[in-house]
């Protein structure tokens, strides 16, 4: 497919028949309810973050009209990691204390995730844009003393990676993105497989409080993030409600304003001009549905990739293996 091809796709009558078709699955729905802006951070945080990450350092860093739970630990060359949904810092536990052997890792929980602020989402979902959340990011490695660095994400955190090396492409010395192809793609070739295997994509964008409810009433989609302490740790964040509230606001915005900047980059010619690696789990849907690195390829001037063992979480799945992938292209890049 040819970059004219690809920003065709994505037009705004694509965009229409994509939310159209949403709202036939899933209904109508009511209004928002106002939700804290800062969020409480349990006592027992600092314990499961000294144990998980030992030698790491916890602390809250205020930027952008936000509390982002930052862990630091580590020496040499900075990396970024970025968790995905409905996960936080915490997938990345063992991946990050290996880094650390030769890194300065910097661990953080996304707005709206975690221990962090969970704001509401403004007009046109704009406090969820990946604009907005990628900002975050970039003030705190400010603050942190970092202009550049590495950067990985996974999924919700690859998309925000995304955003902020195009947004920012002089502070990303290299980018990592964990099992996700970019959200205008998916939102333009909308398929039944996709919808099977990505359902709540499409219920998560429904106007508040219709998916907070379902999600509030069944537990659907928040319950598999983890395991042991790690997945207790979730589940206590998301009895919050604002947390669950957050998520789906993250995935409004991807629908919403984050298209349409994803538009006007595509018309520009806009590209990932750093070295850029795409990873992908051999046993999750998004692999078995897209080509990939592919997809990637077209908006990147120096894309590689392969398949990981593992599912879409397979930095939790196979933490030896994926440490050792991002070690080799952290080194090479």
């Amino acid at each position: 497919m040819t970059d004219d091809a690809t920003s065709t796709a994505i037009s705004s009558t694509a965009r229409r028949t994509f939310l159209q078709q949403s709202a036939l699955l899933l209904g109508t729905s009511l209004l928002v309810q106002p939700h804290r802006s800062f969020a409480q951070v349990p006592t027992n945080a600092a314990e499961l973050d000294a144990r998980l990450f030992p030698g790491f350092q916890t602390q809250t860093l205020e930027t952008n009209g936000v509390k982002i739970h930052t862990l630091v630990g580590g020496e040499g060359p900075p990396v970024l990691l970025l968790h995905g949904a409905p996960q936080s810092h915490l997938s990345w536990a063992q991946v990050a204390v290996n880094l650390a052997q030769d890194y300065t890792v910097v661990a953080t929980d996304l707005r709206g995730y975690g221990w962090s602020s969970k704001p509401e989402g403004g007009e046109n979902h704009i406090n969820y844009s990946k604009r907005t959340m990628a900002q975050d990011q970039v003030n705190v490695m400010s603050m942190l003393g970092f202009e550049s660095f590495a950067l990985i994400g996974h999924d919700r955190g690859g998309r925000v990676a995304r955003r902020l090396t195009l947004d920012h492409p002089q502070r990303v010395k290299n980018l990592t993105v964990l099992d996700i192809v970019p959200a205008h793609y998916l939102y333009s070739h909308v398929t039944r497989a996709f919808v099977e295997a990505y359902f709540h994509w499409f219920l998560f964008l429904r106007p508040a409080p219709f998916p907070e409810d379902i999600i509030a009433s069944t537990g659907m989609f928040i319950g598999g993030g983890g395991r042991g302490e790690v997945g207790e740790a979730y589940a206590e964040i998301y009895k919050d409600p604002t947390a669950i509230h957050s998520m789906c606001e993250d995935y409004r915005a991807s629908a919403a304003m984050d298209i349409g900047i994803d538009e006007a980059d595509l018309a520009a010619g806009k590209k990932i001009e750093c070295p850029l690696n795409v990873l992908w789990g051999d046993n999750a849907p998004m692999g078995r549905q897209y080509d990939v690195l592919g997809i990637w390829q077209l908006e990147s001037l120096r894309a590689q990739g392969k398949a990981m063992p593992g599912g879409h979480t397979f930095q939790v799945d196979s933490p030896e293996a994926t440490w050792a992938e991002l070690r080799r292209f952290l080194a090479s890049a």
